[in-house]
């Protein structure tokens, strides 16, 4: 299963929907928002693609009534999680959170295979050892709205374990 990962989209709709487009058209088949999405309206243009959209919130909360009232849509495909997720794709365990220091230390545990994370603004793609003895893959999309950073997202395949920053 081929995902999109984002975050950081401070409210830029056109350049994440830009973003999803370009990722659907590479074959995803889900996205991931890592959180500073702001308004509602920012993923309801997200509809269009038909993906379901996984969203934590960040630290710049704005309306978190309407990101629940618009995940709780029965036509929506936004799945709203509040400021963690953690949830299974393709049979892996993913775990996404806004701040990439909880991210870390979730990526330790070795209770995932896949950690993301934004915040930042800088992309990201590192393994990180578990207590395990494996390794975790944590990612960081940096930001999409191209805030202080280039406009990036991550898109990546959860069967092979590949991932590029684009």
């Amino acid at each position: 299963m081929i995902i999109c990962i984002v975050s950081d989209s401070h409210d830029h709709s056109e350049l994440l929907a830009t973003a999803v487009e370009s990722a659907q058209a590479q074959g995803a088949q889900a996205v991931i928002h890592c959180g500073d999405i702001i308004g509602a309206n920012t993923l309801r243009g997200l509809q269009r693609f038909g993906l379901p959209v996984h969203a934590v919130h960040g630290n710049n909360l704005g309306d978190f009534m309407a990101l629940t009232r618009l995940a709780s849509q029965p036509d929506s495909v936004v799945r709203y999680y509040g400021d963690h997720a953690d949830f299974e794709l393709a049979g892996k365990r993913i775990f996404v959170t806004h701040y990439p220091h909880i991210a870390r230390g979730m990526a330790c545990t070795g209770d995932y295979d896949l950690v993301c994370c934004g915040h930042s603004h800088e992309a990201l793609i590192e393994h990180v050892d578990n207590v395990r003895g494996g390794s975790t893959l944590l990612l960081n999309p940096g930001t999409v709205a191209g805030m202080n950073a280039p406009s990036t997202y991550v898109l990546g395949d959860l069967r092979t374990g590949e991932f590029s920053i684009v």
